[in-house]
């Protein structure tokens, strides 16, 4: 909830990011700074790697987008810092592609 307090200001107040697809390009972002964080703390490199260049390549280069993703990978890193379980490479792996697919279809390349 405290993250989306700040992007609903953003959105409400006009200078969100113009290439911000306001709800699907927020959601995936946020799902892959969730992965990111889970990945960091659960000791899966490649996997942080992976989520971290989806957004780097795929989504608008905006601190708007860049705070949504910190914001996320902040939370799930904490989160899993208070005893959740880490879960395995395969479901990981499966969570992060079908964000990316997400990421892709909210912030299609360029023709």
């Amino acid at each position: 909830m405290k993250a989306a307090v700040p992007l609903l200001l953003l959105a409400l107040s006009g200078i969100a990011a113009p290439g911000l697809a306001a709800d699907a390009g927020t959601a995936a972002v946020d799902q892959l700074g969730r992965l990111n964080g889970i990945a960091l703390a659960c000791q899966q490199p490649a996997i942080a790697s992976r989520a971290r260049n989806s957004v780097q390549t795929t989504a608008p280069k905006t601190r708007a987008i860049g705070e949504v993703f910190e914001q996320a990978t902040s939370g799930a890193f904490l989160a899993q810092g208070k005893g959740l379980s880490c879960p395995d490479t395969a479901t990981l792996a499966s969570r992060l592609e079908a964000a990316e697919k997400d990421l892709q279809t909210a912030f299609p390349a360029p023709r």
